[in-house]
């Protein structure tokens, strides 16, 4: 069979290039195009357009590069109409992504959309649009079932994807004593900190993290940094403290930590299925927090408490996110505190909850079950 898959960012192009990997293990006849990232070629699509040339966050950011967009949707149109796929899948980046289903979907195409947008958070409207383009949801996050029932749209869970992912690379890291071993590293216990992937939210929830530093020194903090940012952002930030970066070591800095303070995002379910107790931390500027009060319609902030629907680990949000505060949701989770052993025995229970592992080879499956059913029933007609 014949697909077509886009994603628009990093993480969908890691999720991605394991589903592409899973469809041409169970598809033997496999043919994908996609616009996407390294990874997604490197498992075996053939790449028309990199997503570091599509990728555009934020309002005025989308503002400036109106006429850039509206070049890629027509040209993803094209290839999408030249390649002729069995089914285009789309991979979350809904902005984008929805545009294609509108038009895809009015040229007959079959749509399947996996990993939901989320129309959970903000912009609930968009429901009706997948409602009306997308042909089935693929989710991976439980709760977003009872979402999607409320609206009357049947959606599949099957595992989520970041399970394999983690499994993945645990299994092929060095032991922790090896890792302690890091350049830079001494014998002393870690506390990580994982201030986020892009610029803005390092810039603005950092300089809060460092304030925590002087007050444990019995323990060395180490900075998960990212490649796509400077040295020297991060390095302004820290100053003269104790702070030690590593670039591209998410996983191992979580493997050695005692405790962590993580930005919300991904990296709050990352370190969870690390066993790594954290604080997670969310700042922005002062018109950015306005916006997120005034649009944002859940309780929680982080994927760990969003699955659990409690509070598993504590969010600071604002101006809430402060030294003092810190301090004191910090120390209850290192070894000895009162908080720790309560932390990691929720976190066995959102595993239970997330699944085994091998979610992208029963999305393929699912994927594949469904187009073969669809065409032996045009087949019969």
């Amino acid at each position: 069979m014949r697909y077509f898959i886009i994603a628009g960012e990093q993480s969908g192009d890691l999720h991605g290039s394991n589903l592409i990997r899973e469809l041409i293990a169970a598809d033997r006849d496999a043919e994908i195009f996609c616009w996407g990232g390294d990874l997604m070629e490197a498992a075996g699509a053939t790449l028309l357009m990199h997503y570091k040339k599509t990728a555009f966050m934020g309002f005025t950011v989308v503002l400036k590069n109106l006429r850039t967009i509206s070049r890629n949707l027509s040209l993803c149109k094209q290839h999408i109409t030249d390649f002729n796929p069995d089914t285009v899948i789309l991979i979350d980046y809904p902005g984008f992504n929805l545009r294609i289903a509108e038009f895809a979907k009015s040229k007959g195409f079959r749509i399947f959309y996996y990993i939901s947008p989320k129309l959970w958070a903000w912009n609930e409207s968009r429901v009706e649009k997948i409602r009306e383009y997308v042909d089935r949801m693929y989710i991976i996050f439980p709760f977003e079932v009872s979402f999607y029932k409320g609206h009357e749209i049947d959606v599949e869970y099957r595992g989520n994807p970041l399970v394999d992912e983690t499994e993945r690379r645990m299994s092929a890291l060095p032991g922790k004593e090896e890792l302690l071993r890091m350049p830079g590293l001494d014998n002393r216990p870690v506390i990580g900190l994982l201030a986020g992937s892009r610029r803005h939210e390092v810039e603005a929830i950092l300089p809060q993290m460092i304030k925590v530093v002087r007050y444990f020194p019995e323990y060395q903090f180490v900075l998960a940094g990212v490649k796509n940012l400077p040295d020297e952002l991060y390095m302004k930030i820290i100053g003269k403290e104790p702070v030690k970066l590593l670039k591209d070591k998410t996983y191992e800095i979580l493997t050695v930590s005692e405790a962590a303070l993580v930005a919300s995002g991904t990296a709050t379910l990352e370190a969870a299925l690390f066993n790594t107790p954290q604080v997670v931390c969310y700042k922005g500027d002062f018109f950015s927090m306005l916006i997120a009060l005034m649009v944002i319609k859940v309780k929680y902030i982080s994927l760990v408490n969003l699955i659990m629907d409690m509070e598993v680990v504590k969010e600071l949000k604002g101006y809430s996110l402060n030294r003092n505060n810190l301090l004191d949701e910090l120390k209850p989770i290192l070894q000895g505190g009162t908080a720790r052993g309560k932390m990691l025995e929720d976190y066995k229970l959102l595993k239970e909850k997330l699944g085994p592992s091998g979610a992208s080879g029963r999305i393929a499956s699912a994927m594949i079950e469904r187009l073969t059913a669809c065409a032996e029933a045009s087949a019969k007609a």
